[in-house]
């Protein structure tokens, strides 16, 4: 017997037309204009549809920025839907990588002013929800973020225009590159080696890579897209002082090739996303004074002494690479729109594909069977979470970016950091199982889906490998984060397990187990061995920052729930987030049972109101993907959305083996 209220049926959406400036679908036979025929169904069957739509579109505000959706992400939409973004078969992988470039011109175009964009964190997060989901989107958004987010940006934040022409980056005469990174250091880029050391004749620097080791690895520094220049990190070197790590501007190429002293080699062909990685290396490279990037972080005077606001070298190389934390939203916020896409083209092709039904000759979608629905749900569940956590936490760095400074900039820096690395494991997760879901037709490049998991590892290792900002992340959460540590109440009934909040409070407590157990394990770990106590408190640190992304992420949840208009969209995501909310406890019911915060009965009870909320929200499926607002070019570009087949190209020849056996 279910514990859950019915919702309004959901289940049928309009098949093509517009609700209050949405584009929805409609079901074949139902009217795109006007009222139904005479001959159609009851009145209460058309109330019902303009229920769906209105709820469709409630729900696409919400996911998308609501009054901010045009500014944010409609110049976005719309640019994905032109035929420039279609499947291009056949393309070698040179015209791949020179169509990253291609593509970023039209960004490029479409923006209008590119300081604008670089320094307008939710249109430049925005834009990589959009373009990730696009044929050669993987290498728009790699291009795009270095471009517009490392490298201009990094010169945004150091001056800007006050201190030096722009106008060839903003236009795209030049393209810009962001090296740090070297084969000898990459997460730990605050020990990287290349040198750039002041000349006491000219008064510039002198730009140089050591040895092997020091190369940068692995910026887009070929020629391909143009003439580049580059925001080079390297140490500055001052009468045989190190003064740390800066950003110095370097130009690399011109239209006629490399500049001399800049060597560049290319890298292998990278799974993911079509970009000319490099490795790149300086030969005593002579700059201009005005090459370093100088802010209140650090300014040589005339003398060439260095005066900065901050007071070691670490916080001033991570004040000279403050753009990598924007960066982190950037890929979080491609792994969303990966994610949000897998999800709609296979709920999609669930509802086309047909297969044999109970009685003989019947047939019925695959998406009426619970094994195949219920893991497209949970990743629907999954993937509203993804989005609300990073409009949540982009919405918050927004306000550090532009506003005063409140005090809380590495709070917020270590959310956005936990918030990356949740949302692009679960991006992984949840497009191999729609990969999957859609059996052997997903594996054609022509549908999309095969590309989404290997251009989303890439976002786990961007802008910071997960594991290690996480651990990062735990470390200081381990003492200077404090969750709820209420004391154990009585568990009440079973029916508790229907209230999301409730839910919320249980998987509060688990993250204040999971730490309690970390610093246990520190405190007991060895005295003079520093890296066998983080051992030893590792593990347990990790999952209370795994837990602490989902709690975060269902707290931004049902603050969105709350902010709907209307209700049936209100009760639709917060039954979505008891989902969300329930395979998430599900994990920690041992600890939350030891404590007394759960009964037995309740956990014995929690596997039917899981499945009892994949029955009630089967029907909706469909309203939920649909929700995504994916522009009706792009689906239509998609075989997998719509007759399920990909399109033929030459016949077969007798003069081509087939692999049964020789040509005959």
């Amino acid at each position: 017997m279910t514990l859950l209220t019915p919702l309004v049926n959901l289940s049928s959406v309009p098949e093509s037309g517009h609700y209050g400036g949405y584009e929805v679908l409609r079901p074949a036979g139902y009217p795109a204009d006007g009222p139904a025929p005479a001959a159609g169904g009851p009145a209460a069957d058309d109330a019902a549809a303009d229920t769906a739509v209105g709820t469709v579109a409630e729900l696409t505000r919400l996911l998308f920025d609501g009054e901010d959706r045009e500014r944010s992400h409609g110049i976005w939409r719309d640019l994905i839907s032109k035929d420039t973004f279609r499947h291009r078969p056949g393309l070698a992988a040179g015209e791949r990588i020179g169509l990253s470039y291609e593509l970023l011109r039209l960004v490029n175009d479409t923006a209008g002013d590119a300081e604008r964009l670089a320094d307008d964190p939710r249109l430049l997060a925005a834009l990589h929800e959009w373009a990730a989901i696009v044929d050669g989107g993987g290498g728009l958004c790699t291009v795009a973020s270095i471009h517009y987010n490392l490298f201009l940006g990094s010169l945004l934040d150091h001056g800007g225009a006050a201190a030096r022409d722009l106008s060839d980056f903003t236009s795209l005469r030049r393209t810009g590159t962001f090296l740090c990174t070297e084969l000898d250091h990459g997460n730990d880029a605050s020990a990287l080696e290349t040198t750039a050391e002041l000349d006491p004749v000219t008064g510039g620097f002198v730009l140089h890579t050591p040895h092997e080791g020091a190369q940068k690895f692995m910026p887009n520094t070929s020629l391909t897209g143009g003439p580049k220049s580059a925001v080079v990190a390297a140490r500055l070197i001052v009468e045989g002082r190190d003064e740390g790590v800066f950003l110095f501007l370097t130009p690399l190429s011109d239209e006629s090739g490399l500049l001399p002293g800049v060597r560049v080699r290319r890298l292998p062909l990278r799974t993911g996303a079509p970009v000319d990685h490099c490795l790149t290396a300086f030969d005593r490279v002579p700059l201009p004074r005005t090459a370093l990037l100088e802010s209140e972080h650090g300014r040589l005077d005339a003398d060439g002494r260095l005066h900065s606001s901050l007071g070691n070298r670490r916080k001033r190389f991570l004040r000279s690479i403050g753009r990598v934390t924007m960066g982190k939203l950037c890929m979080s916020g491609a792994a969303v729109g990966a994610t949000r896409a897998a999800l709609a083209l296979a709920v999609r092709h669930g509802d086309l594909r047909q297969v044999s039904g109970p009685r003989a000759g019947e047939r019925v979608p695959v998406n009426a069977h619970r094994p195949h629905h219920a893991r497209l749900l949970k990743g629907l569940a999954t993937g509203y979470a993804m989005t609300f956590l990073h409009r949540s936490a982009l919405v918050r760095w927004a306000a550090e970016h532009t506003g005063p400074d409140t005090g809380r900039r590495a709070e917020t820096e270590r959310l956005v950091a936990i918030a990356k690395g949740w949302i692009t494991w679960q991006a992984r997760d949840i497009a191999v199982e729609c990969r999957e879901r859609c059996g052997a037709q997903a594996l054609f490049a022509a549908n999309g889906l095969s590309e989404f998991p290997h251009y989303i590892e890439g976002t786990i290792t961007a802008e910071g490998d997960n594991l290690v900002i996480w651990v990062k992340a735990a470390a200081e959460m381990l003492f200077e984060h404090q969750p709820a540590r209420r004391e154990p109440e009585p568990p009440g009934d079973v029916a508790r397990l229907a209230d999301p909040r409730h839910l919320l409070g249980l998987l509060a407590r688990a993250e204040a187990v999971w730490q309690d157990r970390a610093r246990t394990a520190l405190r007991q770990g060895p005295s003079g061995d520093p890296v066998e106590r983080w051992n030893g408190a590792s593990s347990a640190a990790l999952e209370m920052v795994a837990v602490h992304a989902r709690l975060r992420a269902a707290e931004a949840f049902l603050d969105a729930a709350a902010a709907a208009r209307r209700p049936e969209a209100r009760a639709l995501l917060e039954r979505l987030c008891l989902l969300f909310l329930l395979e998430q406890v599900g994990g920690h019911t041992g600890d939350l049972l030891a404590d007394g915060h759960m009964s037995a009965d309740q956990v014995r009870a929690l596997p039917g109101f899981l499945d009892d909320v994949l029955r009630d929200l089967a029907p909706r499926m469909t309203d939920l993907a649909e929700a995504f607002d994916l522009p009706g070019a792009y689906l239509d570009g998609i075989p997998l959305a719509g007759s399920g087949r990909v399109r033929l190209t030459d016949q077969v020849t007798a003069e081509e083996p087939s692999g049964y056996g020789p040509a005959r």
